[in-house]
């Protein structure tokens, strides 16, 4: 059964039975210099539909949305045609796109990000309390076991993004000798280096290459062994969502 929207026609989504939408959102963005620029977009995309797809052979009534492929870059504006779209701008198409689905009589939406920077949690509280369509996200990679699959994952193109890219796209991937080591400068204060306390960091002073963590032990094995941790999870809690009655949630 096809699960994405892009590929149904209208006749078909009139004739479809459907619970929750999936809103893949990653980025257009450097990563290292092995790994395309659509890295984010590819792999939230990747993920929520492998999930949808395990989803709905046990029953759940999801569709994916076509993914939105630009995020948060602010920190970024030296690296060229990595495109920002600002918080407040990425509000603003959320509830576009929530106004749609609650239109087309849709009862839930999960959110399945690709970004670190995209930060979703305060826009549903606020927009939570304007509709009645469910609305929750996640990030994906922190879905799984990555200690189990990865020797040291990285924050930004390192082995976890690598493998996962090296399985869901591996013709993207350039030869690993092409990579940057994926170095990071840490800030000198404590409590930012620890993160006890947060703040944006501003990416070329962080990184010479763009990435954050060494690359070179990424396998499109391992890649695969995540990407299945992830999808089962993400999965289960989609079938879960499906039987779920959004007004009676709390035990």
């Amino acid at each position: 059964m096809e699960i994405r929207l892009s590929h149904l026609t209208w006749q078909e989504v009139l004739n479809r039975d459907i619970e929750t939408v999936i809103l893949p959102w990653g980025a257009t963005e450097a990563h290292n210099t092995h790994l395309p620029h659509a890295t984010d977009t590819w792999q939230a995309e990747g993920v929520a539909f492998r999930a949808a797809q395990k989803a709905t052979e046990r029953g759940a009534r999801v569709i994916v949305l076509p993914a939105v492929p630009f995020g948060v870059h602010t920190q970024q504006p030296d690296l060229p045609l990595t495109l920002n779209m600002n918080p407040s701008t990425q509000s603003l198409l959320l509830a576009d796109l929530i106004h749609s689905v609650e239109e087309a009589g849709v009862a839930k939406m999960v959110i399945v990000n690709g970004h670190g920077a995209n930060d979703f949690k305060q826009m549903l509280r606020e927009l939570q309390a304007k509709t009645p369509v469910f609305l929750c996200q996640c990030n994906w990679w922190t879905l799984g076991d990555a200690a189990s699959v990865f020797d040291e994952p990285g924050d930004h193109a390192g082995e976890l993004e690598t493998s996962v890219m090296m399985y869901l796209h591996a013709e993207t991937v350039l030869p690993l000798e092409n990579a940057g080591p994926g170095n990071e400068r840490k800030f000198r204060i404590k409590a930012l280096r620890d993160r006890r306390i947060w703040a944006p960091r501003q990416w070329t002073s962080v990184t010479d290459d763009t990435g954050v963590g060494n690359p070179q032990q990424a396998t499109s094995e391992r890649g695969h062994q995540f990407v299945e941790q992830v999808t089962d999870e993400l999965a289960d809690f989609l079938t879960e969502l499906d039987a779920a009655d959004p007004s009676d949630l709390y035990a």
